[in-house]
């Protein structure tokens, strides 16, 4: 089965594109950052300087591990989804299950290995200009040199194999079976995750307006939320196409469409609301930390700038590999319709209405996604101000918010509009034979 594995990828390589270069992000991500630790264990740093590196590590590490392993699983479920007829042929030609997860897994593995090591180059030039950031800012004394070593080269390849591998086999076992056991595991986390939440959340006014920590409980209450919200995204999208009022042949075809896809599309509205409600959360929440410093009169710390640090970090590269996943997955599941456009089209189904519908679907997943987003957002964000200002909701909020929703909308229509576009070149019948 490897050696299927690998002529599948010398054979196509194009359908590992999308895995390849969430790998490599990936992989520099965690590896830049990584770096810290080995740049903080160099002899003679002192301490003020080793922590601050250490915590930058360590959150934007954690931080960047989930996100590979939800980019590359994004990316693996439309590949692997889209690959149901050769895996039922390999099936019919007497491939277990087994055989066909060590091949998918394969395939992931050696992909992933490729991104890691074309990421070397680039995390060892991006930990040099993150240290920079730090040393600018006074955070980090001008005397530390960067060193890049054992950690940052082993975590960032381990985590990035690993999540390519655990990724493989759920997008496969998912397509081979299996799906109701996923399902209960899949509800029981989503609930799971929404009380953690809230007991975060909830948490939140056992603190006072001046603790350094007031900022963790709200904010990891908003991640939660929002992680348990985008578990139950099927069943979100389908409580808001049951009320949603669209008129018109284009309405009524993206609903549908919605309706038939609402399993494949999950994976597009989960990263919708994680950005949505991260985004808006962290940003909103620093902003009114930082009016409330100045307003006070107060010097910023060193822990307070390394926790501002932080946040537009992690906001940062959340913004990244959100998009890379909205991205790939957008671009993958609508290349993959060329045949229904085709069929469309010979219907009678003009290209302008057909890019309606597809517009259509785009601006519903995108309302749902921003909703429920915004939802566990404000769940943070109202008690953080709450303790921290006495009002209710910071006049930050409205601001930030506008612009997390014109990204997420700029993503989501923008790719897939042109993709669509780009597809409809392909005449009607050419389509529709080709893809047969």
């Amino acid at each position: 089965m490897f050696v299927l594995a690998m002529r599948s990828i010398r054979q196509r390589p194009g359908r590992f594109l999308a895995t390849l270069l969430s790998a490599f992000l990936g992989a520099a991500v965690i590896m830049t950052f990584n770096s810290m630790h080995d740049t903080a264990g160099q002899p003679g740093v002192d301490p003020v300087s080793s922590e601050t590196l250490s915590t930058a590590a360590g959150v934007v590490g954690g931080y960047g591990t989930l996100l590979v392993f939800f980019a590359i699983a994004s990316t693996l479920t439309v590949n692997v989804r889209q690959r149901a007829a050769e895996m039922e042929l390999l099936r019919c030609s007497g491939a277990t299950p087994a055989q066909l997860k060590r091949m998918v897994v394969g395939e992931a593995v050696a992909v992933a290995l490729v991104g890691a090591a074309l990421a070397i180059g680039p995390a060892m030039l991006g930990g040099r200009a993150l240290l920079g950031v730090f040393q600018d800012s006074g955070q980090v004394a001008r005397s530390v040199d960067h060193s890049f070593g054992p950690v940052a080269l082993q975590t960032g390849a381990g985590i990035t194999l690993l999540a390519a591998a655990g990724a493989a086999f759920l997008a496969v076992r998912r397509a081979t079976g299996g799906s109701r056991r996923r399902g209960r595991a899949r509800r029981v986390l989503a609930y799971a995750a929404l009380v953690a939440g809230a007991v975060s959340v909830t948490s939140t006014f056992v603190f006072s307006a001046t603790d350094a920590a007031l900022m963790a409980p709200p904010a990891y209450g908003a991640i939660l939320l929002s992680v348990g919200c985008a578990l139950k995204a099927p069943r979100l999208l389908a409580a808001v196409l049951d009320r949603l009022p669209l008129g018109g042949a284009s309405g009524w075809l993206a609903v549908r469409n919605l309706r038939e896809r609402a399993g494949q599309l999950a994976g597009i509205l989960m990263s919708l609301i994680l950005f949505t409600a991260v985004a808006t959360a962290t940003l909103t929440m620093q902003a009114v930390e930082s009016d409330a410093l100045a307003a006070s009169g107060s010097v910023k710390s060193v822990d307070a700038k390394n926790l501002e640090t932080l946040n537009f970090t992690v906001v940062g590269i959340i913004v990244v590999f959100v998009c890379l996943m909205l991205v790939n997955s957008l671009y993958a599941a609508t290349t993959y319709r060329e045949r229904e456009f085709g069929q469309q089209r010979l219907a009678g189904a003009t290209p302008g209405q057909v890019l309606g519908v597809v517009g259509a679907e785009g601006l519903v997943l995108t309302v749902t996604g921003v909703c429920f987003g915004t939802l566990a957002a404000l769940a943070g964000i109202v008690p953080f101000t709450v303790v921290r200002t006495d009002a209710v909701l910071p006049d930050q909020a409205f601001g930030v918010w506008l612009g997390v929703v014109a990204v997420a909308a700029a993503v989501t229509l923008g790719t897939g509009l042109g993709t669509a576009r780009r597809v409809l070149r392909t005449p009607a019948v050419r389509a529709v034979t080709s893809a047969a």
